[in-house]
């Protein structure tokens, strides 16, 4: 249990690692000269009011499930790995949603898109791994607690959460999410009314959810990591194809970014070739490595039974030589 529990870790560990580089490789482009100083850290108190709430009912959560283990116990160790999994996507989904980026992100298409990549690859993964849904319930009181866990046991709810947590669905959902909302007028509504650009953040980030809890999270045991390759390597085709037909366009598919992108010295059209990129070459290597490296778990699991075979087959029962 541990074993795998740190496999996984170390799979979704890979894809933070591997946008990282990009991200900030992009975001040094973005973000260099002197107009830069006009873009500060944005709170928008409901979001700041979630995000506290759901880092304190994860911490009280973690320490009554702590109480209850013996100091030993290997389930304390493994819930510290899911605590620190947990931190470090919070605090990913925090900058990316508090820091200059989200100010940024209004007048370059570019920073829009380090801020998606860094909510759905980076966020999202070390969130999902963290397992914040089960220590949560243990942040209620033990009577709510109850209830809820009656209601989460009911065949209706099981009958949808499994229904929305199948891989296929999953997959589709957030494939449905990235195509839909990257179309011009899709993307150019969320540019104009605070609403839709909520809406949008919040599918992007639920619908990622969704996708790595089949792939690193609890889902991932109702499938075979055969599964989740095929998952991560087709997600990485699609999404590396909308990143290529963002970079290649002959023209804007944004044109509401023209203005900004002026006012600071950026041709919008590089800006989009920026952004396409973006989720063309670094988020595609992401699903790409995380593919190779659950190829790579998988292979020697499979090694393993068969090399236990044949030294159990070279070594006479009786320990004769």
């Amino acid at each position: 249990m541990k074993r795998a529990v740190h496999a996984r870790l170390r799979v979704t560990l890979i894809f933070a690692l591997t946008l990282a580089p990009g991200v900030a490789c992009a975001h040094g482009l973005i973000a260099s000269g002197k107009t830069m100083s006009s873009f500060g850290w944005a709170y928008e108190p409901w979001v700041v009011a979630l995000m506290a709430l759901s880092m304190a009912a994860y911490a009280t959560g973690y320490l009554r499930l702590r109480n209850r283990a013996s100091p030993r116990s290997r389930s304390t160790r493994v819930r510290a790995t899911h605590l620190l999994a947990f931190v470090g996507g919070w605090v990913a989904l925090a900058l990316a949603l508090f820091s200059p980026l989200d100010t940024l992100s209004a007048a370059l298409f570019s920073a829009h898109m380090v801020q998606h990549e860094s909510m759905m690859l980076i966020a999202a993964p070390l969130l999902v791994t963290g397992r914040p849904l089960g220590v949560w319930m243990w942040a209620l009181p033990q009577g709510v607690r109850s209830g809820v866990g009656r209601c989460v046991r009911a065949n209706a709810f099981s009958y949808c959460w499994r229904g929305v947590t199948a891989p296929l669905t999953a997959w589709l959902l957030h494939a449905a999410a990235l195509w839909g909302w990257h179309m011009p007028a899709m993307f150019q509504a969320a540019l104009l009314h605070p609403w839709v650009h909520s809406l949008q953040h919040a599918s992007f980030l639920l619908t990622a959810l969704l996708f790595w809890w089949t792939v690193a999270g609890e889902g991932a045991r109702r499938q075979t990591d055969g599964h989740a390759m095929l998952s991560l390597f087709t997600t990485m085709v699609h999404t590396g194809a909308l990143g290529a037909l963002i970079t290649l366009a002959p023209g804007l598919w944004y044109p509401l970014y023209v203005e900004p992108c002026s006012a600071l010295g950026v041709d919008p059209l590089n800006d989009q070739q920026l952004g396409g990129l973006i989720m063309w070459v670094p988020a595609a290597a992401a699903y790409l490595i995380g593919g190779l490296a659950i190829a790579a778990r998988w292979l020697t699991h499979r090694s393993a039974p068969a090399l236990a075979t044949g030294q159990a087959a070279i070594v006479p029962r009786d320990g004769s030589p």
